[in-house]
């Protein structure tokens, strides 16, 4: 009888209890505690197995579990008699900021407050010991959702002084999600009150803590150091392109194969395969999301599991206002193609708004893309990635993604399109204003987080409608062409074909009518002379047709000459 595919468990107990469906993993319990590293940061995309590997370190050492072994039995980690006798023989504190999604800093520094009341709940036996003064209960007591920031930032450094005193050994410290926060706090306006909030809890708890024996933090992302981690020169990062767990958190393609076959669909493994296939982490390929894999074994088919597994907003926001490059770019992944890209696998959450860098390092670190080559330039200090879409899901959740920001306009586009190619201006304008009023509810056409003015946003939507002339045009965006960088230029495939030069304006201060903005978008293609590029490239004067995209707010207007 085959083992029932429970969904959703994150619990290690309730999982080998119930005799669910379970990979063993408890290599890794053994590949960490022989590292002896004193704070390990764990970076993996969501619905990896990373709380499912921490409740395990917890069960596996935590007092709380002590001759607990039937939950190790006939696993790995069992067979070494080392690990069966310190089992269940340390204070173990275990708490996730996973809930932390909280819309303004008060909300956040309170639910944060509120897990760690909570956490201090578990261990209210302390207040009966004689191991604590009456001075350290008031302390204890004086945990609370509405406790004063430098007592929440001692938090855990006192608790740890607590437990140690009790059992007489230092302290394990376990944090899931630690980054939950800071992606909310950057989604909401409030990242540098968060930042200086977790920075003196994390300094307390794993850097100036002498009752911690070691610590382990997970997240999807490497926050950068100098964010929140500036005072821990203690941690080892791993990250995806680190050799260290690299089979720890995922399923190999060993183990998804053994699994199909248990299940009766060893016939599926190509599909499988090209659906889910495709995470890399260090040196292993083919590692498998556990989430896509486990549903599929319930349901019997694939589907975007894991990528519907959570709103995608922020991915979905950084696409949507990204650079030209950036929607560019995008395209050709989603044509299958790879690209190559200097990044920094930190995330400066704060920097996601001014350079592609940072959100090209977001969607590596949260698994939408993976690394066929990775390379370190010592000479340059700079790390270069060749990056493609991970796998036929995660492509089918970017074109769903970008199908419901267009909603119903497809037509319209098209016909927009069509009025281009016609020199319908007047029809231009028309069916470029039904757009614009019907989709700019997705997006915001005032300033960015990064500050940068909005013709960066008007120039990526322009940009997106003129992928579908790929076939007939090279479209190319800020490249140099006579005195200047133009916006974006078409240029044709097959002679005959006229170019096409876009150049877009935001209305300005002291600029009455949006037609003096056109004007002046039209007179900056003739004064930087942009059509040298075509010119250059043997296309005729009389066959460039210039076009100039007045925009304030929704309204658009389009005017154009040449051709």
């Amino acid at each position: 009888m085959v083992r029932p595919v429970g969904i959703g468990h994150q619990d290690f107990e309730k999982v080998r209890t119930s005799n669910n469906f379970y990979i063993d993993k408890t290599k890794f319990i053994m590949e960490w505690w022989e590292a002896n590293d004193d704070v390990t940061l764990i970076t993996r995309p969501r619905r990896f197995g990373k709380t499912l590997n921490m409740s395990m370190l917890e069960k596996f050492f935590s007092v709380n579990y002590a001759g607990r072994g039937d939950l190790f039995e006939g696993l790995k980690v069992w067979e070494h008699e080392k690990y069966r006798q310190i089992q269940g023989t340390w204070p173990v504190i275990f708490l996730s900021f996973a809930k932390v999604k909280e819309t303004s800093y008060l909300n956040a520094r309170r639910r944060i407050c509120q897990i760690i009341t909570d956490l201090y709940n578990q261990f209210y036996f302390l207040l009966d010991s004689d191991k604590l003064n009456d001075g350290e209960k008031e302390r204890f007591r004086n945990v609370s959702a509405e406790m004063e920031e430098y007592i929440a930032a001692d938090s855990l450094n006192v608790l740890s002084d607590y437990l140690m005193r009790y059992y007489g050994k230092k302290v394990i410290i376990l944090l899931d999600e630690y980054d939950t926060p800071m992606q909310e706090a950057y989604m909401n306006g409030y990242w540098k009150e968060i930042v200086a909030f977790t920075r003196n809890l994390f300094n307390a708890s794993f850097k100036t803590n002498p009752y911690l024996e070691r610590a382990v933090m997970t997240g999807i992302t490497r926050v950068s150091k100098e964010s929140v981690f500036s005072d821990l020169n203690n941690l080892r990062v791993v990250t995806a392109t680190s050799n260290q767990y690299a089979d720890c958190f995922g399923f190999t393609e060993e183990e998804v194969f053994t699994a199909l076959e248990e299940y009766d669909m060893a016939d599926r493994k190509q599909q499988v395969k090209e659906w889910y296939d495709g995470f890399i982490f260090g040196d292993k390929k083919d590692v498998y999301n556990p989430w896509s894999i486990i549903n599929f074994l319930a349901e019997k088919r694939v589907g975007t599991y894991w990528a519907n597994s959570s709103s995608n907003s922020l991915v979905g926001q950084l696409i949507r206002e990204g650079s030209p490059e950036i929607k560019m770019t995008m395209e050709k992944l989603l044509h299958g193609e790879a690209f190559h890209t200097i990044l920094d696998e930190q995330i400066v959450f704060n920097q996601l708004g001014q350079g592609d860098g940072a959100v090209w390092s977001l969607l590596l670190a949260s698994g939408y893309l993976k690394v066929l080559h990775y390379e370190f330039d010592v000479a340059r200090r700079k790390a270069e990635f060749d990056l493609k879409l991970t796998n036929l899901e995660v492509q089918a959740m970017f074109e769903q993604m970008i199908e419901g920001w267009f909603g119903g306009c497809h037509g319209v586009n098209n016909a927009f399109l069509r009025a281009m190619m016609a020199d319908d201006v007047k029809s231009m304008n028309g069916y470029m204003n039904k757009m614009t009023r019907e989709i700019f509810s997705y997006f915001d056409t005032g300033s960015k987080p990064s500050g940068e003015e909005p013709e960066r946003f008007y120039h990526g939507f322009v940009l997106g409608l003129l992928v579908e002339l790929a076939d007939r045009y090279v479209v190319t965006s800020n490249r140099e062409s006579g005195f200047g960088r133009y916006d974006v230029m078409l240029e044709p495939r097959q002679a005959g074909d006229k170019a096409v030069i876009l150049e877009f304006k935001v209305q300005e201060e002291g600029e009455k009518e949006l037609s003096d903005t056109v004007e002046e978008a039209l007179r900056q293609i003739r004064d930087k002379d942009y059509r040298a590029a075509l010119i250059a490239k043997g296309i005729p004067a009389e066959r460039i047709k210039a076009y100039g995209f007045a925009f304030c707010g929704k309204k658009v207007l389009i005017g154009g000459e040449g051709a």
